[in-house]
C-alpha cells in the first residue's frame, strides 16, 4: 500500500459492522517460547535457554500475528487457543524486529478448528474505546482490559531502537500480553506490544497500529521481509528566525534543515547537509519536522517515508541555496556504523593469535549497564555515522592468553585502525589483512592509550608463530572454528 492509499484510508472514521465476542475470543491465541540467546562475549558460544509466554492473534489464511520480540532467538515453539488445553508446535515464518510484528504457522489443521479470523479494522482516533485481549502474568485464562486511546505519535520501540508510529493507550497492558490483538467494535486497530512505567507512570501501553503491520503483510508476499525503510538524514528544526534566515527560509515558510546525511543510506549523494526539506510525497513539513495527519493531529514526517516499501521511490521538495528544487531518492537498506539490536543470528567473529576480533554492536554494548559501558563505545554509538572509510568497528574484545601473545593478556576493548598497514573498515577486511604479514610480524594498530597495563598503540605478533599456535589455542578455549560462519 502507498503512502496516499493509507492516509485516505485512515482518514475517515471506519464504519464496520460488530464481530460478535465469541469470534473475537477465538482468534486469540497463547504463545509458550522457547529462546537460547547467543552470547556476545565469546561469540563462538550460545547462552543459557530460558522460557517466556505472549500472546497472538489468528489472522486470514491460517496465519497468527504475533510480536516479533515474543519469537525472538526462539529454538521452539508451542501455541494454545483460547479455552483450549492442548498445545500445538509451531514454526516462525517471517518476522520484523523493526516493527515488532511476526508471522507463525501451524502444520496441523486441527489447531484452527472453530476459530475466526480477526477482521482489521482502520486506525483510531483520540479517545476511542479499545479492548487488549491476551495471556498477561497472573493467570492462565484468557484475559481482557479496556482503555481509550490516549494519542498516537511517533516513538520509541523498545526491541528494535527505531522510531515508528505507535498507539498509547491507558489500558492494562502487563507481560504476556505482548502480541495479543486489540480492538475496536470487534475490529482489530493493532497489537499490544509494550508498557511504560517509572516517573509517576501509571496506565501507558502501547500497540503496534494496522497500518504498520498492514505494511508487514504486504512486505512479505513477495516470501522475503525488506523492512522498514528510513531516509537516513538527520535534521534540526527551523523555529528560530536567525536560522530561517541562514537556511534561505522566507516568512511563513516551512521546513527543516539537514544537518547531516548517512553514509550508504538512500539520502546519500542526493541530499546534503544544509537543505531544507519541505515536502515530502507533496506533503508539507513543518517547522519542526511534522506534518498535518488528521484534524488537530501531527506525526513526524518519517512516517510518510516510512509507509513505503523497500525500493520504492519517495519524492523531496527542498530549499538548496534560497533555491526550490524537486528530487527522488529511492528507499534502500543501510547499516548503522554500530547496529543493533539483532536477534535470530550469530555474532560475528574471528580469532587468530589468541586475538578475538569482532564488530561494535548494541548487542556487545548490552552486556553493561549504559553507565558501565565503555564512553568511546557510547561515542561510536551516538555520534558516529558510518563512512567510506569505516563501515564497522573492529575491535578486540579480549585476548586468549599463550605463549604467542605474551604482553597483550590484559587487552580489552580495543578498537582496531589498521592491520599490517592496512586500514580496518570492517571485519571482512581482517582475515586478508592477516595473510599479508609485515615481513615476518603482523603489527596492529588499535585506538587504546590508556590504562597502566595496556601494551600501547600496537600489538606485534611473530606471523610464523601465531599461524602455528592458532589450532592449539582454539583447542585449549574449546573454540569450534577460527571465525564465525558469515566469515568463511
Amino acid at each position: 500500500m502507498n503512502w496516499i492509499a493509507a492516509l485516505l484510508l485512515l482518514s475517515a472514521p471506519p464504519a464496520f459492522a460488530a464481530v460478535g465476542e465469541d469470534a473475537v475470543k477465538s482468534s486469540v491465541v497463547q504463545f509458550f517460547t522457547v529462546v537460547k540467546e547467543s552470547d556476545y562475549y565469546e561469540p563462538w558460544k550460545q547462552g543459557y535457554q530460558t522460557n517466556l509466554s505472549g500472546s497472538g492473534v489468528i489472522i486470514a489464511g491460517n496465519r497468527i500475528l504475533t510480536n516479533a520480540h515474543v519469537v525472538a532467538n526462539q529454538v521452539f515453539i508451542q501455541v494454545r487457543k483460547a479455552g483450549d488445553a492442548m498445545k500445538y508446535t509451531a514454526r516462525v515464518e517471517y518476522v520484523a524486529h523493526d516493527s515488532e510484528v511476526a508471522l507463525v504457522s501451524v502444520e496441523d489443521p486441527q489447531f484452527f478448528k472453530g476459530t475466526t479470523p480477526a477482521r482489521f479494522g482502520g486506525l483510531p482516533y483520540q479517545r476511542d474505546k479499545v479492548a487488549a485481549y491476551g495471556f498477561p502474568t497472573g493467570g492462565e485464562q484468557l484475559s481482557i482490559t479496556e482503555g481509550v486511546v490516549s494519542r498516537l505519535e511517533v516513538n520509541t520501540y523498545t526491541h528494535s531502537e527505531r522510531s515508528l508510529l505507535l498507539i498509547q493507550t491507558d489500558a492494562a497492558i502487563n507481560p504476556g500480553n505482548s502480541g495479543g490483538p486489540v480492538f475496536k467494535d470487534g475490529r482489530m486497530i493493532g497489537i499490544s506490544f509494550q508498557s511504560y512505567s517509572g516517573s509517576g507512570a501509571e496506565n501507558i501501553g502501547y500497540i503496534v497500529p494496522i497500518t504498520l503491520i498492514e505494511r508487514f503483510l504486504a512486505d512479505v508476499k513477495d516470501g522475503r521481509y525488506d523492512g522498514v525503510p528510513a531516509l537516513g538524514v538527520f535534521y534540526q528544526k527551523t523555529e528560530s528566525p536567525a536560522l530561517r534566515a541562514l537556511a534561505g527560509l522566507a516568512p511563513g515558510a516551512d521546513g527543516v534543515l539537514v544537518s547531516r546525511v548517512a553514509y550508504g543510506s538512500p539520502a546519500w549523494e542526493v541530499l546534503a547537509e544544509g537543505d531544507v526539506i519541505q515536502s515530502l510525497d507533496g506533503v508539507p513539513v513543518l517547522c519542526d519536522g511534522t506534518f498535518h495527519f488528521r484534524k488537530d493531529e501531527r506525526l513526524e514526517f518519517s512516517h510518510l517515508a516510512n509507509l513505503h516499501q523497500m525500493g520504492e521511490e519517495v519524492a523531496l521538495g527542498l530549499l538548496r541555496a534560497g533555491r526550490p528544487l524537486k528530487v527522488r531518492l529511492k528507499l534502500q537498506p543501510f547499516k548503522e556504523l554500530v547496529p543493533g539490536p539483532d536477534y535470530d543470528k550469530r555474532p560475528t567473529y574471528l580469532v587468530y593469535g589468541g586475538l578475538v576480533f569482532m564488530p561494535l554492536s548494541v548487542n556487545y554494548m548490552n552486556l553493561w549497564e549504559s553507565k558501565d559501558q565503555a564512553p568511546r563505545f557510547r561515542h561510536y554509538s551516538a555520534d558516529q555515522l558510518p563512512s567510506e572509510k569505516r563501515r564497522e568497528v573492529v575491535f578486540i574484545n579480549q585476548v586468549l592468553p599463550h605463549d604467542v601473545n605474551i604482553g597483550y593478556h590484559n587487552l580489552r576493548k580495543a578498537v582496531v585502525e589498521r592491520i599490517n598497514g592496512r586500514e580496518i573498515s570492517g571485519m571482512k577486511d581482517v582475515a586478508p589483512a592477516l595473510a599479508a604479514p609485515l615481513g615476518s610480524r603482523h603489527v596492529i594498530e588499535i585506538d587504546y592509550h590508556a590504562g597502566d597495563e595496556q601494551p600501547g598503540t600496537r600489538i606485534v605478533l611473530d606471523a610464523a608463530a601465531a599461524d602455528a599456535a592458532n589450532a592449539a589455542i582454539l583447542s585449549r578455549f574449546d573454540v569450534p572454528a577460527d571465525r564465525s560462519a558469515d566469515l568463511r
